[in-house]
Parts: structure tokens; C-alpha cells; sequence
């Protein structure tokens, strides 16, 4: 990565630690950016920080964030080798879920880190999360696991949040099956680079790729 689009990603990194676009900045302790590797092919979206994110500035340290580990690490994975953000900087109070008010406030620094950091793939982690990066596609009951090529030229794939593994013990299974098809789509999205390496991105329809 060049030192220019690092820097970039750090200055993005303290505008949301001053930022004040909503009312969350009054109530966090810490805002937590994202974290992980600027140069990974694989980025995560979740929904929102938890009360451990907001005590420590880290996005899925808490129950969450161990499930997602050993997912990591089943398909030889770490925390290191991808990037790990959310829809919201700043947690909501008693983990309310996020407002369209504040995902729009929060909208341009996730979009300018997934611009830089140009990931291969985009994991949305929940509901929140897939209506806000693929917007129309439907329900995650309906798309969980699905690799979707979309419009804008980005692959994105559903998954229900780890959350929601702990909640319900019956998508567990669901969700470690789905999370396993990570290496697949990687390994088919750099089987058709060069097919696709001249196509204008913005007449590319949503393809279905796993």
C-alpha cells in the first residue's frame, strides 16, 4: 500500500474520532473506526459497536467478536489478514438499533475506507448491514450465503451476524456453512479478473456468483 493511501485511511481514522454529524458522539466512550489490514481482500461489515467495542475502540471484541474468530479461523483466517468495520462509528445507546439518520452521517467514511482499502469482497454481517451496502436485494433470510456481483462492480455476500448464532444456536451451523464459502468466491472472483478487467463497471448487471 502506498504511504499516500495509508495516511488517508489514518486521517479518516481521526475524523471519526472528532466527529460530531449526530447525537451518538454525546453518549460514546470511544468511537471505533474499524481495524484490520488496509490491504485486505476481505472486508466485514457489521451492524453497530456493543458495549465492548465502545469501552475499548475495537470493532467485535465481545461475545460476537470470538464467534466471528473461530470463523476466521476456520477457513485459515485471522483478524490481521482482513478489515473489520461497521455501518455506525459510534455505539447506540443500549444498543438500539442504528437510525437511517445515523448510517447516513456515518456513510461517507465507510465508503471512502472501502474506496482505499478496495477489497475483493464485502461480508455484511446482519440486516442493517446488507440493506445498507445492497439496498433492494431483499430479506438476509433470503440471501444469506449468496455472493452478489453487484452494479457498482463490488462482491458482496450476505451472512446473518454472529449475534444472532448466539441467540438462536440453530444458525450456528448456518452460519460456519456459509462463512465457508469465503476461499471459494475469492478463488472464482480471481479466476474471472482478467474477463472482467475491461468491462465499464457501471454496465455490469448484479450476477450471482456462489
Amino acid at each position: 500500500m502506498s504511504d499516500d493511501r495509508k495516511s488517508q485511511l489514518c486521517a479518516i481514522e481521526d475524523e471519526i474520532g472528532n466527529c460530531k454529524k449526530c447525537d451518538l458522539y454525546k453518549t460514546r466512550t470511544n468511537t471505533v473506526p474499524g481495524s484490520g489490514d488496509f490491504e485486505a481482500e476481505v472486508m466485514f461489515i457489521g451492524e453497530a459497536p456493543g458495549q465492548k467495542e465502545d469501552e475499548q475502540g475495537i470493532p467485535f471484541c465481545g461475545a460476537s467478536g470470538k464467534f466471528l474468530d473461530e470463523m476466521l479461523d476456520s477457513i485459515e483466517l485471522s483478524r490481521d489478514k482482513v478489515f473489520i468495520a461497521n455501518t455506525l462509528k459510534c455505539r447506540p445507546p443500549n444498543n438500539r438499533d442504528p437510525e437511517d439518520s445515523e448510517k447516513e452521517a456515518c456513510r461517507p467514511y465507510l465508503d471512502k475506507q472501502i474506496e482505499l482499502i478496495n477489497p475483493k469482497l464485502i461480508v455484511t454481517l446482519g440486516k442493517h448491514a446488507t440493506s445498507s451496502m445492497m439496498p433492494g436485494v431483499g430479506g438476509i433470510s433470503k440471501n444469506h450465503g449468496k455472493a452478489l456481483r453487484r452494479p457498482n462492480g463490488r462482491t458482496y455476500l450476505a451472512l446473518y451476524h454472529p449475534a444472532a448464532a448466539l441467540h438462536n444456536g440453530g444458525l450456528r451451523e448456518t452460519l460456519l456453512e456459509d462463512f465457508s464459502k469465503i476461499p471459494k468466491i475469492l478463488d472464482k472472483l480471481d479466476k474471472t479478473k482478467n474477463e472482467n478487467k475491461n468491462e465499464d463497471k457501471n454496465n455490469i448487471k448484479q450476477q450471482k456468483l456462489v
